[in-house]
Parts: C-alpha cells; sequence; structure tokens
C-alpha cells in the first residue's frame, strides 16, 4: 500500500514539474510593433494606433494613454475598450479556444475641434496578459512604454502685409499710415520682426522714413526695424496686429518699398513679404498772412479814395416819416400864431 503511494506522489510531483514551464514561465515576445496612420493632424481629424503581436495570439490587453486636452476617444478595433479619460484599455480573450485568435489590435482618437498652435504629443503603450492562441505559451509584460509620436497642427492660413493711409503723399509732409499683419489662422512663432528697405525711388538723393514709437523712441523701420533685437511672438487665430506709422519723402515721383517679416530662430527667414508702390506729389503752398508779410490788406470799398482818410457815406435825403411830417406842421403853426400876434401889437402902437 505504501508502495502505490509512493508511486502516485511520484507521478503528480512529475506532471507538475513538467508542466511549469507550460503555464507558470514566460517568455519574452520581440515581434510586437505599434504605429500611427498619421504623424500629423490637424483639429478635428482621427488617427488611429495599431499594436501589431506578429503572431497569433489568445489574449492581450492594451493600454494606450493620450493627453485628453488633445485627443477623445473614438473607436477600438479587437478587444473590449474601456476609456478612463486619458488611457484606453483594450482587452482581448479568444472565447473560441484558440479557434479565433487576434494578431492586431487598434484604437481611433480624434483632435479636438479649436486647437489654434502646434501640440507636439504622443500615444505610449503597454502590455500585459499575452498569450498564445492555445495558451499554451505566455509572454512577459512589457511595461516599458512604446511610445507614438504625433503633432497636431491646424491647417495655417499664411500671414498677409498691408499698408493703409488716406488722401495724396505730399514732398517733405508727414503722412499717417498704418501696417498691418494678419492671419486667420496664423503659425505661432516666438521671435520675428518687421523690417523695410527702399528698393526703387525717384533719384539718388532721395530718402524715405516710415516712423514709429517703440518704447518712447522714435526709429525708422527703414533703418532700424521693428521690435526688440530678439523680436516678439505673434500667431493664433484671427491675428491682426497694427503698427502706426508715419510716411515721410523727400521728393516728388515714385517710390518702392518692400516689407518683409522675419523668423530670427530660423536665421531670419523671411515668413511673409510684400512691396508697396508709393506716389509722392508736390508739397502744399500756403498764402503768407499779412503778419508775416507786415503789409496791410488794401481797401477794396472805396479804391478811389486809396491814401486819403475814410469817408462816411452820408443818404443824400433823410426818409421821411410820421413824426416828421407832425413837427412839420407844428411849426408852420407856431409860425402862423408869431405872425398874427406881431399885426394885433403894430395896431396898439398906431394908436
Amino acid at each position: 500500500m505504501k508502495k502505490v503511494f509512493y508511486v502516485f506522489t511520484f507521478l503528480v510531483l512529475f506532471f507538475a514539474i513538467i508542466s511549469v514551464p507550460s503555464f507558470a514561465a514566460t517568455v519574452p515576445l520581440d515581434s510586437v510593433t505599434t504605429s500611427v496612420d498619421k504623424e500629423k493632424i490637424a483639429p478635428g481629424e482621427e488617427v488611429t494606433l495599431t499594436v501589431n503581436f506578429g503572431k497569433e495570439m489568445g489574449s492581450y490587453t492594451v493600454n494606450a494613454g493620450y493627453d485628453n486636452a488633445i485627443f477623445e476617444y473614438v473607436s477600438a478595433k479587437g478587444g473590449t475598450a474601456n476609456d478612463t479619460g486619458d488611457k484606453v484599455i483594450l482587452s482581448f480573450h479568444d472565447s473560441g479556444g484558440g479557434t479565433s485568435p487576434s494578431s492586431e489590435a487598434s484604437i481611433t482618437f480624434k483632435a479636438k475641434e479649436g486647437l489654434n498652435a502646434s501640440n507636439p504629443t504622443d500615444f505610449s503603450v503597454t502590455l500585459e496578459g499575452m498569450a498564445n492562441n492555445d495558451a499554451s505559451e505566455r509572454y512577459d509584460d512589457i511595461l516599458i512604454a512604446i511610445v507614438e509620436d504625433v503633432l497636431v497642427e491646424p491647417k495655417y492660413v499664411d500671414y498677409t502685409l498691408s499698408l493703409e493711409y488716406t488722401g495724396d503723399i505730399k514732398q517733405n509732409e508727414q503722412k499717417d499710415m498704418k501696417l498691418i499683419t494678419e492671419s486667420s489662422m496664423g503659425k505661432n512663432y516666438d521671435h520675428v520682426r518687421l523690417i523695410a528697405e527702399v528698393i526703387a525711388k525717384p533719384s539718388e538723393d532721395a530718402t524715405a522714413k516710415l516712423l514709429a514709437m517703440q518704447n518712447d523712441i522714435e526709429i525708422d523701420l527703414i533703418q532700424s526695424g521693428w521690435g526688440e533685437a530678439e523680436g516678439y511672438a505673434i500667431g493664433g487665430k484671427d491675428v491682426k496686429q497694427e503698427l502706426l506709422l508715419r510716411g515721410e519723402f523727400s521728393t516728388i515721383g515714385e517710390y518702392t518699398i518692400d516689407i518683409r517679416l522675419i523668423d530670427r530662430d530660423d536665421s531670419d527667414t523671411v515668413i511673409v513679404e510684400k512691396s508697396f508702390d508709393i506716389t509722392v506729389g508736390k508739397e502744399t503752398t500756403q498764402t503768407p498772412s499779412e503778419e508775416e508779410t507786415g503789409t496791410e490788406k488794401p481797401n477794396t470799398q472805396n479804391p478811389s479814395t486809396e491814401g486819403s482818410e475814410p469817408q462816411e457815406n452820408l443818404p443824400e435825403a433823410y426818409p421821411q416819416t410820421g413824426i416828421m411830417q407832425y413837427a412839420i406842421v407844428a411849426i408852420a403853426i407856431i409860425g402862423l400864431i408869431s405872425i398874427y400876434v406881431a399885426l394885433i401889437k403894430s395896431k396898439k402902437d398906431l394908436r
């Protein structure tokens, strides 16, 4: 009886030992690869992350981490997916007992709308619970993340330059101008500058200036450019930067001024360039005033009396009013009474 017990115990231990490599030990799986179908996408577009195992698998769990400020989860293939908000956990187990294995899994993400700057980002993939189609071989978990880089970047619209002013430009007279840099979706630059150059002018000694205030100091865009030496930032949605200028031109004629926006971080590469043709007319002439010349304005009312005392123009006859007529009648009556009194007095004297 003891002999039977020993034989039975030996057989159990033997089968336990020979079965350990199959069910307990794991081996590396070096055939796993990952990929993305697009390395650069625009906001609103989708990208698919694929994990290929290189062989038929009976089970696995894919953990795909992502930046939820940039992406949102859309769908998955090759298993049951659970989106935690910043990671998609995709699990697979062949319920057919090895008859329906899977060799790859994929997860699709969508770049969020409204992103208005370049967003370099990535997906990080780890794997666990991997086994072959009949579960006779298990594989080491891959805990050091496999990274796939993706760039989410808006569809940029080229920058434009425009130079605005009203009215004519006159020789030696400053003209208010406005230089506008704009784009409905401008690429982001950290350090740019504006520079200008006169490429045509009416004569060799003709000069042109585009004056602006920078840090309370007047600078000439043509001589010094605009912006600090290291440059200034520009970019984003609905960019519109306006620079107030005062143009001044010494000579009558045609000028051509070339204006460029350059990238200081890329050896002053030109981002946008435009030439402007400017016509300068004759300067405005002003008639000097009496005070400036020291002369008096001639008397145009009575040119014939120039040099004599001014004469008052009197009316030839007074207008006849009702009061004036009564006064004349009263004087006449008084006169008649006086004559009558004088006649009576003379009669008395004769007696």
